[in-house]
């Protein structure tokens, strides 16, 4: 007895696109600049001392890197002292940010994510890919999630063979 199964890859042939948020990380070093070594006592900064170091620190050590800015401690830290640190920093760095390194990778992420038309997923059924190497913010599933849903068939999260549906077009 002869048995001929033919062996149909549905997945494959479902007309689903795959949309790994992967694709959209920036490979740049991350780094934390913790205002915290600038303190005076730890408890508040000192604007001669801030000055003379924002004048001779070496800047260049921060090229092509993604930069957050922030202050571990409970100071008081003006606000023109981030406005400093940034300015310092941005001829060099690829991106500075005021938060930690979750809030820099948020915005790593909407910035990449700016970049997509929508328009090439018109009308199509997508599935935005739910896990991989990388930790992907919360935030850029959001992002994606708002700039597809215009004018997508449907948006679903997951793997092509196992996903969950998270908006439908109705026609």
């Amino acid at each position: 007895m002869e048995i001929q199964e033919n062996i149909v890859n549905k997945v494959a042939s479902s007309g689903l696109i795959t949309l790994n948020l992967e694709d959209f990380y920036h490979k740049g070093e991350r780094v934390v600049y913790d205002i915290v070594d600038n303190l005076f006592h730890g408890l508040m900064l000192r604007e001669k001392d801030f000055r003379a170091f924002i004048k001779d620190h070496d800047w260049a050590q921060y090229q092509d890197k993604n930069v957050a800015i922030t202050c571990s401690a409970d100071a008081i830290v003006p606000t023109w002292a981030y406005m400093l640190l940034a300015n310092k920093l941005q001829p060099y760095a690829n991106e500075v940010v005021f938060g930690g390194l979750d809030t820099l990778e948020a915005v790593l992420f909407t910035k990449a994510l700016s970049q997509v038309n929508p328009q090439d997923y018109a009308n199509e059924r997508v599935v935005v890919k739910g896990c991989g190497d990388i930790d992907i913010p919360v935030s850029a599933y959001v992002e994606i999630t708002n700039l597809l849903t215009p004018v997508v068939k449907s948006i679903m999260f997951g793997e092509p063979c196992s996903t969950v549906p998270v908006y439908k077009r109705k026609d």
